[in-house]
């Protein structure tokens, strides 16, 4: 008769504790062998500052396509996302621009899109992170372009006017709005924010803090960092901005459309391959005559292309004179896009290809 075995007994925490020792060194040991891996295919493709949205998208996808748990998508995508950003630091550190201070949501989309192993750059203004990147002294900013509660950012489309960069790459970030403050609610007199924050969070400050003085500030983080210094007041900003000031969060998704979604804009000279999911952004020029937006219009519909956002805004220095920025689907590789240009050139006025780069969808920070 065969004995039965008795029970194991159950771990104890020291136990436990030397085995979480053990997977983390295997941990570190295969993220040394990827970086090696990494320096390998470096010298043999000689690709050392290229940027590729799409292949580091695809590591991460790869990645997460292949876990099984209990870690969910969001936490792996971010494991690989820091791996990658640190493999590239074996090349060149990559130099990001991007509006600030630190834990403004463009701080946090440039986190999103790139981990934090890069040289990030906080700059005051939208038009800083263009001339950054004109003169090449960052590889690649960027700015925030469009807001799906409040729309265009003017300041943007702006820059994209007039100076020569281009677009190569974007990211939608989720923008959940918080309140924050060092007191207690119902001890807020004064309330800091950039004014599309306070403008997103406008029916929920009228309903709960009626009273309060509303101050906008140049950034959301700006005004956290206002909140932790200054009694009674408070700030509207990123859940990550209250863990860097040392904030309390009073309120959290106080913005009053749940799917609040601000899109940033990657710019710089990386252009993108073809991937089959793009879009191209483009500014163009008319003759001031009737009909003629009609007629670049009809070129969209003869081609087949989905037009995804079409802006008008007036051309700088002049008077009653218009400029039109329009983003479509595909690539400047595929025949409709490149057929659609080519009668575009023959059209308009003037004609500026800013890029084409893959679509995404909104992430959360």
């Amino acid at each position: 008769m065969t004995k039965k075995r008795p029970p194991r007994s159950p771990k104890t925490p020291e136990q436990w504790n030397r085995e979480l020792t053990k997977v983390d060194r295997q941990i570190v040991k295969l993220a040394q062998d990827r970086a090696k891996a990494y320096k390998k295919w470096l010298a043999a493709s000689g690709n050392e500052s290229t940027w590729d949205s799409q292949c580091e998208a695809d590591q991460l996808e790869s990645a997460v396509s292949r876990s099984k748990g209990p870690l969910d998508d969001e936490a792996v995508r971010s494991i690989i996302r820091e791996l990658v950003s640190g493999c590239r630091r074996l090349s060149r550190p990559r130099r990001i621009c991007f509006l600030g201070p630190a834990y403004s949501y463009s701080h946090l989309a440039a986190i999103r899109k790139f981990g934090e192993n890069n040289s990030m750059v906080p700059v005051g203004t939208i038009k800083a992170v263009f001339e950054e990147v004109n003169r090449g002294t960052s590889d690649l900013g960027l700015v925030p372009i469009e807001n799906s509660t409040d729309g265009r950012i003017v300041d943007t489309l702006d820059m994209l006017a007039r100076l020569p960069v281009k677009i190569c790459g974007e990211v939608q970030l989720r923008i959940h709005h918080n309140l924050l403050a060092r007191c207690e609610r119902k001890d807020v007199a004064e309330v800091y924010s950039k004014p599309q924050a306070l403008s997103q969070c406008r029916d929920w400050l009228s309903q709960h803090l009626p009273n309060v003085r509303l101050v906008e500030m140049t950034s959301t983080a700006q005004a956290a960092q206002l909140a932790a210094e200054k009694p009674a007041a408070a700030a509207i900003a990123s859940a990550q901005a209250a863990t860097r000031y040392g904030l309390q969060i009073l309120a959290d998704s106080i913005e009053d459309n749940r799917h609040n979604v601000t899109r940033f804009a990657v710019i710089g000279d990386a252009a993108q391959k073809r991937t089959g999911q793009d879009k191209t952004s483009m500014m163009f020029e008319i003759s001031h005559r009737p009909g003629s937006l009609a007629d670049i219009m009809n070129v969209f519909k003869r081609c087949s292309l989905n037009l995804t956002w079409i802006e008008s805004f007036p051309m700088p220095g002049t008077k009653n004179e218009y400029q039109f920025f329009v983003e479509c689907e595909g690539h400047t590789a595929d025949v409709k896009v490149k057929r659609a240009l080519t009668s575009l050139e023959k059209k308009t006025v003037r004609l500026d290809v800013l890029g084409s780069y893959p679509r995404t969808e909104p992430e959360d920070a």
